[in-house]
């Protein structure tokens, strides 16, 4: 069931054609989101966007502030979550799988008590942690943006 929430998170990041907006046009979209520049010398920059000025992006990365040339950016990779179904059916089925196979690895490869439970608990909570990131992955949606001329 894990395997399939993988697939599926892999196969929903699958880039389609990206949107071809105008400079002026980005500000309403893109403003106080979680975005990736890919500038035109392949650096990648990631943050929040803060404000689309005329000549520039300005974007909170982890180290403060950062103000992006409008004619250094190649693309924009919008990263919006909708809702929170993926979250909560990853969860759910990491935790059952969780349960069933951290039981099973513990009573079958342990023979004590002192060895099973903590195998049991760590395997149980793994599994519940990669439903929960699968999920969080089937809730996010790219939108790939292209700068195109006035």
């Amino acid at each position: 069931m894990i395997l399939l929430l993988f697939a599926g998170q892999r196969s929903s990041l699958a880039e389609s054609k990206p949107l071809e907006l105008k400079w002026t046009e980005l500000a309403p979209i893109i403003h106080g989101h979680r975005v990736e520049l890919v500038l035109k010398q392949g650096l990648k920059i990631k943050g929040e966007a803060v404000v689309v000025r005329e000549d520039s992006l300005v974007m909170d990365v982890k180290k403060g502030s950062a103000v992006i040339p409008r004619t250094d950016i190649r693309l924009i990779k919008l990263v919006r979550t909708r809702g929170n179904w993926g979250r909560n059916l990853g969860t759910t089925i990491g935790v059952l799988t969780g349960i069933s196979v951290g039981g099973y690895v513990a009573g079958t490869q342990t023979h004590s008590a002192g060895a099973g439970i903590p195998l049991f608990l760590v395997m149980a909570s793994a599994v519940t942690l990669a439903g929960y990131h699968a999920g969080r992955g089937l809730d996010a949606r790219v939108t790939v943006i292209t700068i195109v001329p006035e």
